[in-house]
């Protein structure tokens, strides 16, 4: 073995790429310093974003907050003013100096919370703004919010502490590596944290002016013998400006120390790691392989894969026979859970039909009789009696009466049960074409062939599911539905342009991610042994594909 091809892929590829590995060693460092500088950089500029997105998206939500209550004022008076505090008072949390109504020429009608500050600071406020002033050499936000009839400016006041501390000291605490500033465009300093080296002049510290100029970027900024990555970004909502900055040796310096000692553990590392990657890959990658697309099969409901053997480790075999023995005891709680659903399901196509004969026989019959009523009440008025009132409500009953039709075809699809699938789901199409501006497109081929009733219906309910979740959540322009008949078995396809998903890999994922109308359809292709394959890319649209094997369920042709 040794004389044979193993020997001479060691030495024709390992060797030479074992002296190449240590030379490259050698270079890296260089190499590596620099890209961990910019690593730093970038990683500084996403978090300091991150931090102006976090505090824009708090101050956007208090404005929202005032917003809800300049909607309380009413009609401004002193009563629905106080009362509209009061109920608010929950909201002081947020709103440490307190809440108000101001009058549009700015006299305070009501407030609470800090009465020094309202009755002593001279505010002029303005309808839907935020603004920042300096009381008691402290900065304060005020929030505003004017009523519809503009009667009213609903103002809530907090400091810049009280939201600079809440949203930055957990990402930023004082003894971290990172310096932490906030700006107004005065160059008053709102926020510090951590070290850092800000002179005295603000105007003149690299970032700051760029950040107040609306723009977010990194930048570097040589210190003594050390070089700081300083990174800005704007907060728009109020026109601060927010800076990271600290010492990108800092965080690099263990990495690269560790890189400096690699070349003396590569040359005999590398050399286990071939003996490794060979054993790993016969023996635990090619059967994990194999038992990873079995389990994927299983997922989908193939209990019958997982039992053929792989090869490999003892572990990988024993986690195989776990593997079987699990799958055979989800099998058969599938298949009572699949007896449960099926009497859900009948259940609830039961309760529809009972529905729709109650809204067919007393309901309907009821609205037609008051409107043969208000017909024979117009044929006994005098002829110069006004009668729109009457022919409004002749009109309106007439709706009513077709919009209860349109839910009973819904409820009891009676073109299904008299004439089969192929024209149950055309009249689908037509009417679901009719009630909405989606352009569906249906096409039929093959012999046609009646099904026994369920499995009809429960193919019914699957395509109307379909429609729906195209018409509710696709955003598309176009739709088709195409029914084929072949000797051994019914495909069913619905396709459409719209905007696609993300497919889960296996059915246990369709709940966790909300797609509950995907588990309806899985569990009734389930039900009458149908498969179900659904195929989408975001942006290219969906197509849902059944198949459904005729032998044992055909009635009649």
């Amino acid at each position: 073995m040794w004389r044979g091809s193993t020997l001479q892929v060691i030495a024709a590829v390992v060797l030479p790429l074992t002296l190449l590995l240590v030379g490259i060693s050698f270079s890296s460092f260089y190499i590596h310093q620099n890209a961990m500088r910019s690593m730093v950089g970038e990683r500084d500029e996403r978090s300091v974003r991150a931090a102006a997105s976090a505090l824009e998206a708090e101050i956007n939500h208090r404005a929202d907050t005032i917003h809800s209550l300049a909607l309380l004022a009413g009609d401004g008076s002193t009563e629905n003013l106080n009362r509209a505090l009061a109920d608010s008072s929950y909201l002081l949390d947020d709103f440490n100096l307190g809440l108000s109504f101001f009058s549009p020429d700015d006299a305070l009608l009501a407030y609470t919370g800090d009465e020094k500050f309202w009755k002593t600071t001279p505010l002029q406020v303005d309808a839907d703004n935020i603004t920042t002033l300096v009381v008691d050499g402290k900065p304060v936000i005020l929030v505003s919010s004017g009523t519809p009839k503009g009667n009213v400016v609903a103002v809530g006041a907090f400091s810049a502490a009280n939201i600079l501390q809440m949203v930055l000291e957990k990402d930023f605490p004082e003894n971290g590596n990172a310096a932490v500033y906030v700006f107004d465009p005065e160059f008053r300093i709102l926020y510090q944290s951590g070290p850092g080296t800000l002179e005295s002049e603000p105007a003149h510290h690299p970032g700051i002016v760029e950040a107040l100029n609306g723009k977010s970027g990194a930048t570097y900024m040589q210190t003594g013998t050390d070089e700081h990555v300083l990174a800005y970004s704007p907060i728009p909502a109020i026109g601060w400006a927010i800076i990271i900055e600290e010492s990108w040796h800092a965080v690099a310096n263990p990495t690269l120390q560790t890189t400096q000692i690699t070349p003396m553990i590569l040359v005999p590392a590398l050399l286990l790691a071939v003996l490794a990657l060979w054993f790993g890959a016969e023996q635990i990658v090619k059967p994990l392989r194999s038992l990873e697309a079995k389990a994927a099969k299983l997922a989908w409901g193939d209990f019958k894969e997982i039992e053929l053997p792989v090869q490999g480790i003892a572990e990988i075999r024993h986690l195989q026979v776990e593997l079987a023995h699990m799958a055979r005891q989800v099998q058969a709680a599938q298949q009572s859970l699949h007896t449960y659903i099926g009497a859900i399901t009948q259940g609830q196509e039961d309760e529809r039909q009972r529905l729709a004969r109650e809204l067919h026989d007393d309901t309907i019959q009821s609205l037609i009789a008051l409107k043969q009523r208000a017909q024979l009440t117009r044929l006994s008025l005098p002829k110069d009696t006004p009668l729109q009132s009457l022919t409004e409500l002749e009109t309106l009953t007439e709706q009513t009466i077709e919009n209860l039709r349109r839910i009973i075809r819904a409820l009891r699809p009676i073109y299904l049960e008299d004439l089969g699938l192929v024209a149950a789901l055309e009249m689908l199409v037509n009417e679901a074409g009719q009630s909405s501006q989606l352009k569906i497109e249906f096409h039929k081929s093959g012999l046609e062939k009646r099904l026994a009733a369920e499995v009809e219906l429960a193919l019914y309910r699957m395509m109307q599911e379909s429609l729906n979740n195209i018409l509710r959540h696709a955003r598309a322009t176009q739709a088709s539905i195409q029914i084929e008949f072949t000797a051994q078995a019914l495909h069913l396809r619905v396709k459409d342009n719209g905007v696609g998903f993300e497919v889960p890999k296996s059915p246990a994922e369709f709940t966790p991610k909300g797609h509950f109308g995907l588990v309806g359809l899985y569990e009734r292709a389930q039900l009458i042994g149908a498969g179900l394959e659904i195929t989408s890319t975001p942006g290219k649209g969906t197509q849902l594909s059944i198949y459904m094997p005729t032998k044992t369920s055909i009635l009649e042709e």
